[in-house]
Protein backbone atom coordinates (compact mmCIF):
# COMPACT_ATOMS: atom_id res chain seq x y z
CA UNK A 1 0.00 0.00 0.00
CA UNK A 2 1.60 3.50 -0.85
CA UNK A 3 -0.78 6.49 0.68
CA UNK A 4 -1.40 9.94 -0.55
CA UNK A 5 -1.05 12.49 1.71
CA UNK A 6 -1.01 15.93 2.08
CA UNK A 7 1.58 18.15 1.92
CA UNK A 8 0.71 19.99 5.43
CA UNK A 9 0.45 16.05 7.12
CA UNK A 10 4.24 15.67 5.19
CA UNK A 11 5.64 18.20 6.48
CA UNK A 12 4.95 17.32 9.88
CA UNK A 13 5.75 14.05 9.81
CA UNK A 14 9.42 15.50 8.36
CA UNK A 15 9.10 18.10 11.44
CA UNK A 16 9.09 14.70 13.79
CA UNK A 17 11.60 12.58 12.21
CA UNK A 18 14.08 15.67 12.20
CA UNK A 19 13.17 16.80 15.71
CA UNK A 20 12.68 20.34 14.44
CA UNK A 21 11.19 21.42 17.59
CA UNK A 22 14.25 19.75 19.46
CA UNK A 23 12.10 18.29 21.50
CA UNK A 24 10.63 15.13 19.86
CA UNK A 25 11.71 12.09 21.97
CA UNK A 26 13.49 9.44 20.17
CA UNK A 27 11.05 6.57 20.07
CA UNK A 28 8.45 9.19 18.79
CA UNK A 29 11.23 10.11 15.50
CA UNK A 30 11.21 6.50 14.81
CA UNK A 31 7.49 5.98 14.51
CA UNK A 32 7.44 9.14 12.01
CA UNK A 33 10.94 7.17 10.16
CA UNK A 34 8.42 3.68 10.05
CA UNK A 35 5.41 6.14 8.99
CA UNK A 36 7.48 7.40 6.03
CA UNK A 37 9.05 4.69 5.03
CA UNK A 38 5.27 2.92 4.53
CA UNK A 39 4.69 5.53 2.03
CA UNK A 40 7.03 4.21 -0.33
CA UNK A 41 7.43 7.24 -2.67
CA UNK A 42 10.20 9.89 -3.70
CA UNK A 43 9.06 12.40 -1.31
CA UNK A 44 9.52 9.69 2.22
CA UNK A 45 13.04 8.97 0.39
CA UNK A 46 14.06 12.55 0.50
CA UNK A 47 12.55 13.42 3.94
CA UNK A 48 14.44 10.21 5.19
CA UNK A 49 17.36 11.17 3.43
CA UNK A 50 17.76 14.64 5.51
CA UNK A 51 18.18 12.62 8.57
CA UNK A 52 21.58 10.82 7.71
CA UNK A 53 22.89 15.06 9.49
CA UNK A 54 21.87 13.70 12.58
CA UNK A 55 24.20 12.58 15.53
CA UNK A 56 22.26 9.53 16.28
CA UNK A 57 23.86 6.29 14.73
CA UNK A 58 21.20 4.17 16.06
CA UNK A 59 18.84 6.93 14.69
CA UNK A 60 20.93 6.75 11.03
CA UNK A 61 21.17 3.25 10.76
CA UNK A 62 17.13 2.81 11.17
CA UNK A 63 17.50 5.71 8.36
CA UNK A 64 19.04 3.13 6.14
CA UNK A 65 17.37 0.15 7.25
CA UNK A 66 14.07 1.24 5.69
CA UNK A 67 15.20 3.06 2.66
CA UNK A 68 16.48 -0.42 1.97
CA UNK A 69 13.00 -1.66 2.56
CA UNK A 70 11.58 1.14 0.68
CA UNK A 71 13.06 -0.78 -2.65
CA UNK A 72 13.35 2.89 -4.35
CA UNK A 73 16.29 3.21 -6.77
CA UNK A 74 15.87 7.33 -5.93
CA UNK A 75 17.43 6.14 -2.51
CA UNK A 76 20.87 4.88 -4.02
CA UNK A 77 23.03 7.92 -4.37
CA UNK A 78 22.65 8.61 -0.53
CA UNK A 79 22.90 5.59 0.29
CA UNK A 80 26.64 5.14 -1.88
CA UNK A 81 26.97 8.46 0.02
CA UNK A 82 27.03 7.00 3.35
CA UNK A 83 28.84 4.09 2.55
CA UNK A 84 31.28 6.63 1.11
CA UNK A 85 31.70 7.91 4.43
CA UNK A 86 34.73 6.70 6.66
CA UNK A 87 34.40 8.89 9.57
CA UNK A 88 30.82 7.87 9.71
CA UNK A 89 29.99 4.99 12.36
CA UNK A 90 30.45 1.81 10.78
CA UNK A 91 27.33 0.38 12.03
CA UNK A 92 25.37 3.15 9.78
CA UNK A 93 27.60 2.19 6.86
CA UNK A 94 27.11 -1.62 7.46
CA UNK A 95 23.29 -0.67 7.25
CA UNK A 96 23.81 1.60 4.25
CA UNK A 97 25.37 -1.40 1.90
CA UNK A 98 22.62 -3.51 3.21
CA UNK A 99 19.85 -1.37 2.00
CA UNK A 100 21.97 -1.33 -1.36
CA UNK A 101 21.61 -4.99 -1.50
CA UNK A 102 17.92 -4.49 -0.28
CA UNK A 103 17.32 -2.78 -3.10
CA UNK A 104 19.38 -5.09 -5.51
CA UNK A 105 20.10 -2.83 -8.49
CA UNK A 106 23.20 -3.93 -10.31
CA UNK A 107 23.79 -0.22 -10.57
CA UNK A 108 25.50 -0.82 -7.00
CA UNK A 109 27.82 -3.32 -8.12
CA UNK A 110 30.66 -1.39 -8.73
CA UNK A 111 30.71 0.53 -5.07
CA UNK A 112 29.86 -2.86 -2.98
CA UNK A 113 32.51 -4.32 -4.49
CA UNK A 114 34.85 -1.16 -3.89
CA UNK A 115 34.59 -1.63 -0.25
CA UNK A 116 34.99 -5.30 0.08
CA UNK A 117 38.24 -4.56 1.52
CA UNK A 118 36.96 -2.08 4.10
CA UNK A 119 39.18 -1.64 7.02
CA UNK A 120 36.21 -2.35 9.01
CA UNK A 121 35.14 -6.10 9.11
CA UNK A 122 31.24 -5.47 9.62
CA UNK A 123 31.03 -3.03 6.59
CA UNK A 124 33.27 -5.33 4.68
CA UNK A 125 31.25 -8.45 5.24
CA UNK A 126 27.83 -6.71 4.58
CA UNK A 127 29.09 -5.69 1.12
CA UNK A 128 30.35 -9.60 0.14
CA UNK A 129 26.78 -10.37 1.28
CA UNK A 130 24.74 -7.53 -0.59
CA UNK A 131 26.82 -8.60 -3.59
CA UNK A 132 25.70 -12.34 -3.27
CA UNK A 133 22.48 -11.28 -2.72
CA UNK A 134 22.17 -9.18 -5.93
CA UNK A 135 23.18 -12.29 -7.96
CA UNK A 136 21.23 -14.61 -6.46
CA UNK A 137 18.14 -12.07 -6.93
CA UNK A 138 18.88 -12.02 -10.91
CA UNK A 139 19.45 -15.47 -11.19
CA UNK A 140 16.42 -18.07 -11.98
CA UNK A 141 15.27 -19.07 -8.48
CA UNK A 142 15.47 -15.54 -7.35
CA UNK A 143 13.57 -14.16 -9.90
CA UNK A 144 10.88 -17.15 -9.63
CA UNK A 145 10.95 -15.88 -6.01
CA UNK A 146 10.24 -12.48 -6.35
CA UNK A 147 6.69 -13.40 -8.49
CA UNK A 148 5.78 -15.64 -5.38
CA UNK A 149 6.79 -12.88 -3.09
CA UNK A 150 4.47 -11.00 -4.78
CA UNK A 151 1.79 -12.68 -3.19
CA UNK A 152 2.08 -11.34 0.42
CA UNK A 153 -0.69 -14.13 1.59
CA UNK A 154 2.12 -16.50 1.03
CA UNK A 155 4.80 -15.11 2.97
CA UNK A 156 5.07 -15.52 6.69
CA UNK A 157 7.78 -12.18 6.78
CA UNK A 158 7.38 -9.66 4.53
CA UNK A 159 10.50 -7.86 4.66
CA UNK A 160 13.58 -7.71 2.61
CA UNK A 161 16.02 -9.40 4.52
CA UNK A 162 19.73 -9.74 3.34
CA UNK A 163 19.53 -13.23 2.57
CA UNK A 164 16.85 -15.35 1.27
CA UNK A 165 15.58 -18.28 3.44
CA UNK A 166 17.48 -22.28 2.31
CA UNK A 167 16.08 -23.92 -0.81
CA UNK A 168 12.91 -24.93 -0.20
CA UNK A 169 12.54 -22.76 2.72
CA UNK A 170 11.38 -19.95 0.80
CA UNK A 171 7.87 -19.54 0.73
CA UNK A 172 7.76 -19.97 4.69
CA UNK A 173 7.29 -23.20 7.19
CA UNK A 174 7.99 -26.40 5.83
CA UNK A 175 5.72 -28.95 4.58
CA UNK A 176 4.11 -30.66 8.04
CA UNK A 177 6.46 -34.10 8.16
CA UNK A 178 6.80 -36.27 10.91
CA UNK A 179 9.39 -35.29 13.85
CA UNK A 180 12.43 -37.05 12.75
CA UNK A 181 12.46 -35.38 9.60
CA UNK A 182 11.92 -31.90 11.33
CA UNK A 183 14.76 -32.69 13.27
CA UNK A 184 17.17 -34.14 10.62
CA UNK A 185 17.03 -30.32 8.67
CA UNK A 186 17.03 -28.50 11.67
CA UNK A 187 20.85 -29.94 12.52
CA UNK A 188 22.04 -29.48 8.68
CA UNK A 189 20.71 -26.06 8.69
CA UNK A 190 22.38 -25.45 12.88
CA UNK A 191 25.60 -26.76 11.04
CA UNK A 192 25.56 -24.66 8.02
CA UNK A 193 24.47 -21.80 10.17
CA UNK A 194 27.48 -22.26 12.29
CA UNK A 195 29.83 -23.50 9.77
CA UNK A 196 32.42 -20.46 9.66
CA UNK A 197 33.96 -21.46 6.43
CA UNK A 198 31.37 -21.29 4.65
CA UNK A 199 30.37 -17.60 2.41
CA UNK A 200 28.61 -15.53 4.60
CA UNK A 201 25.40 -15.54 2.41
CA UNK A 202 25.07 -19.42 2.55
CA UNK A 203 25.42 -19.20 6.13
CA UNK A 204 22.40 -16.80 6.07
CA UNK A 205 20.27 -18.33 4.35
CA UNK A 206 20.25 -21.25 6.73
CA UNK A 207 19.81 -18.41 9.44
CA UNK A 208 16.71 -17.31 7.59
CA UNK A 209 15.22 -21.01 6.87
CA UNK A 210 15.50 -21.47 10.94
CA UNK A 211 13.78 -18.54 11.25
CA UNK A 212 10.70 -19.53 8.92
CA UNK A 213 10.76 -23.01 10.49
CA UNK A 214 10.56 -20.81 14.28
CA UNK A 215 10.38 -23.42 16.47
CA UNK A 216 12.02 -23.62 19.57
CA UNK A 217 14.95 -26.00 18.54
CA UNK A 218 15.35 -23.93 15.17
CA UNK A 219 15.02 -20.69 18.16
CA UNK A 220 18.17 -23.09 19.99
CA UNK A 221 20.02 -23.41 16.82
CA UNK A 222 20.34 -19.99 15.82
CA UNK A 223 21.21 -19.18 19.64
CA UNK A 224 24.24 -21.12 19.01
CA UNK A 225 25.09 -18.24 16.66
CA UNK A 226 25.62 -16.06 19.42
CA UNK A 227 29.41 -17.87 19.59
CA UNK A 228 30.18 -16.47 16.38
CA UNK A 229 33.49 -13.93 16.04
CA UNK A 230 31.35 -11.85 13.58
CA UNK A 231 29.64 -8.82 15.10
CA UNK A 232 27.47 -8.74 11.71
CA UNK A 233 26.41 -12.26 11.75
CA UNK A 234 25.73 -12.04 15.19
CA UNK A 235 23.35 -8.66 15.16
CA UNK A 236 21.70 -10.32 12.23
CA UNK A 237 20.70 -13.65 14.53
CA UNK A 238 19.79 -10.84 17.68
CA UNK A 239 17.43 -9.07 14.06
CA UNK A 240 15.74 -12.65 13.40
CA UNK A 241 14.51 -12.98 16.99
CA UNK A 242 13.03 -9.79 16.60
CA UNK A 243 11.05 -10.80 13.93
CA UNK A 244 10.48 -14.06 15.20
CA UNK A 245 9.36 -13.18 18.64
CA UNK A 246 9.52 -16.23 20.33
CA UNK A 247 9.59 -16.01 24.35
CA UNK A 248 11.90 -18.74 23.75
CA UNK A 249 14.97 -16.40 22.70
CA UNK A 250 14.66 -14.20 25.57
CA UNK A 251 17.10 -15.84 27.79
CA UNK A 252 19.74 -15.29 24.99
CA UNK A 253 19.22 -11.99 23.94
CA UNK A 254 19.26 -10.77 27.62
CA UNK A 255 22.29 -12.43 27.75
CA UNK A 256 23.71 -10.40 24.82
CA UNK A 257 22.12 -7.33 25.95
CA UNK A 258 23.82 -7.51 29.59
CA UNK A 259 27.54 -8.57 27.98
CA UNK A 260 29.70 -5.40 28.03
CA UNK A 261 32.08 -7.09 26.13
CA UNK A 262 29.65 -7.67 23.11
CA UNK A 263 30.03 -5.60 20.18
CA UNK A 264 27.50 -2.60 20.70
CA UNK A 265 25.35 -3.65 17.20
CA UNK A 266 24.81 -6.60 18.56
CA UNK A 267 23.14 -5.44 21.82
CA UNK A 268 20.96 -2.70 19.91
CA UNK A 269 19.90 -5.41 17.78
CA UNK A 270 19.12 -7.63 21.00
CA UNK A 271 17.43 -4.61 22.87
CA UNK A 272 15.26 -4.19 20.08
CA UNK A 273 14.19 -7.75 19.44
CA UNK A 274 13.17 -8.06 23.57
CA UNK A 275 11.01 -4.83 23.15
CA UNK A 276 9.10 -6.31 19.98
CA UNK A 277 8.99 -9.65 22.09
CA UNK A 278 7.17 -7.23 24.97
CA UNK A 279 7.00 -10.31 27.71
CA UNK A 280 6.86 -8.75 31.25
CA UNK A 281 10.68 -9.78 32.18
CA UNK A 282 12.27 -7.94 29.42
CA UNK A 283 10.86 -4.53 30.38
CA UNK A 284 13.31 -4.28 33.61
CA UNK A 285 16.42 -5.66 31.37
CA UNK A 286 15.35 -2.36 29.23
CA UNK A 287 14.71 0.24 31.67
CA UNK A 288 18.36 -0.66 33.94
CA UNK A 289 20.34 -0.53 30.42
CA UNK A 290 18.59 2.61 29.42
CA UNK A 291 19.10 4.34 32.34
CA UNK A 292 23.05 2.94 33.09
CA UNK A 293 25.55 5.64 32.86
CA UNK A 294 28.59 3.12 31.91
CA UNK A 295 26.02 1.46 28.81
CA UNK A 296 27.19 2.95 24.96
CA UNK A 297 25.06 5.25 24.07
CA UNK A 298 23.38 2.76 20.70
CA UNK A 299 22.35 0.51 23.42
CA UNK A 300 21.14 3.62 25.54
CA UNK A 301 18.84 4.70 22.81
CA UNK A 302 18.24 1.10 21.77
CA UNK A 303 16.37 0.67 24.81
CA UNK A 304 14.78 4.00 24.64
CA UNK A 305 12.86 2.44 21.25
CA UNK A 306 12.46 -0.68 22.89
CA UNK A 307 10.67 0.10 25.51
CA UNK A 308 7.88 1.96 23.59
CA UNK A 309 7.71 -0.81 21.42
CA UNK A 310 7.44 -2.43 24.32
CA UNK A 311 4.37 -0.36 25.28
CA UNK A 312 3.11 -0.24 22.31
CA UNK A 313 2.62 -4.39 22.35
CA UNK A 314 0.99 -4.43 25.59
CA UNK A 315 -1.20 -1.49 24.53
CA UNK A 316 -4.34 -1.51 22.69
CA UNK A 317 -2.77 0.86 19.64
CA UNK A 318 -4.04 0.34 16.66
CA UNK A 319 -0.73 0.07 14.72
CA UNK A 320 3.45 1.45 15.85
CA UNK A 321 4.01 3.41 12.98
CA UNK A 322 1.06 5.81 13.94
CA UNK A 323 2.39 9.57 12.24
CA UNK A 324 -0.63 9.86 10.20
CA UNK A 325 -2.86 8.82 13.05
CA UNK A 326 -4.35 11.82 13.85
CA UNK A 327 -4.78 12.97 9.92
CA UNK A 328 -7.59 11.77 7.61
CA UNK A 329 -5.31 9.44 6.34
CA UNK A 330 -4.51 6.34 7.64
CA UNK A 331 -1.44 3.31 7.03
CA UNK A 332 -2.53 0.13 8.08
CA UNK A 333 -0.55 -2.24 10.10
CA UNK A 334 0.55 -4.23 7.13
CA UNK A 335 2.18 -1.48 5.22
CA UNK A 336 3.98 -0.56 7.85
CA UNK A 337 5.64 -3.53 7.83
CA UNK A 338 6.38 -4.21 4.68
Amino acid sequence: MVAEIDHTTLHALEAALLNSSGNVPLHNRFRALFTLKALKNEDAVRIISKGFEDDSALLKHELAYCLGQMKQTCALPVLESVLSNKDEDPMVRHEAAEAMGAISSTASIPILKQYLDDPNRSVRETCEIALDKIEWDNSKEGQEFEKVSQNVEQQIYTSTDPAPPSSGLLSGRPAAGNLSESTITITKLRSTLLDAKLPLFERYRAMFALRNIGTPAAVDALAAGFSDDSALFKHEIAFVFGQLLSTHSVPSLVQVLQNPQESEMVRHEAAEALGGIATPEVLPHLKEWMNRKDAPRVVRESCQVAIDMWEYENSNQFQYADGLEKSPVSVSPAAAAT
